[in-house]
């Protein structure tokens, strides 16, 4: 897939997209709303993630979580949010929600199925460079599973970084560089398990926890927290943890 956005940017975005990887998430992107399609490990972490993103949100601006819509009079931003599987619920907790991704198949399922839903959620296929050349700012900018498929890490969230006002928040979540990572996300959920595709993930892109909270200082970011997600197969669902072995969700913080 010809990404048409890409003559309109520098050579130095090359560094925070990889076109391969766009094309491989638009060749399945009828699939994102199908719980048990290929995006099934999405639907499955989807609480853990959204509880640590309200949690995070609510304390940083000192919101009520238990509000019907404690997101109310928030802007928030979705960095590669494929068929919208976090803007929705966002929507509902009462934000302003725009979502971002590079590949038009997916954009056009988040939009068709936003709709269908009766939610009003600005769905833009679109790179990031493109918005902060706009002078875009948000409150709270999400890049969930979205590190791990980026060429440059730190050139990624330089750029990113730029989309979080003063006083905002960033909110992140990808996978660990571990023995325990590469066994777990790439030899158990891609080859025996079959949760994944094959090739979703390339190990040598997982990101340490110390690699991405420098690249947040690097980009004028302070980390604010850190937690782990793991999988209870007892229980076949994931929760937070203090064990970031492998996947593992971190907020940080613009001064101001």
């Amino acid at each position: 897939m010809t990404d048409p956005l890409q003559n309109e940017l520098p050579p130095s975005s090359e560094r925070t997209l990889d076109q391969n990887e766009v094309a491989r998430f638009a060749a399945i992107a009828d699939e994102w709303w199908d719980p048990n399609g290929k995006f099934r490990p999405l639907h499955a972490l989807n609480p853990a993630r959204l509880t640590f993103v309200r949690d995070q949100i609510c304390t940083h601006f000192d919101l009520d979580s238990r509000d019907l819509k404690p997101f109310e009079g928030l802007k928030i931003i979705d960095i590669g949010c494929g068929g919208g599987l976090l803007c929705e619920p966002l929507s509902r907790l009462g934000a302003a929600v725009t979502g971002i991704d590079p590949a038009e198949d997916s954009i056009n399922a988040a939009r068709a199925h936003a709709e269908a839903q009766g939610l009003k959620i600005g769905y833009r296929a679109d790179r990031v460079e493109n918005l902060v050349a706009d002078g875009e700012r948000f409150d709270a900018v999400l890049a969930l599973e979205v590190v791990e498929h980026v060429p440059d890490v730190p050139a990624f969230l330089g750029v990113a970084a730029d989309l979080v006002r003063p006083g905002g928040l960033m909110l992140l979540s990808t996978i660990n560089r571990t023995l325990k990572s590469y066994a777990l996300a790439i030899v158990g959920a891609e080859f025996i398990l079959r949760w994944l595709p094959v090739g979703t993930h390339r190990w040598d892109r997982f990101v340490t926890p110390a690699e991405l909270s420098d690249a947040c200082s690097q980009a004028d970011l302070q980390e604010v927290s850190r937690k782990g997600l793991v999988f209870d197969p007892l229980e076949g669902s994931w929760r937070l943890s203090s064990d970031t072995d492998v996947n593992y969700l971190m907020s940080a913080s613009r001064p101001g």
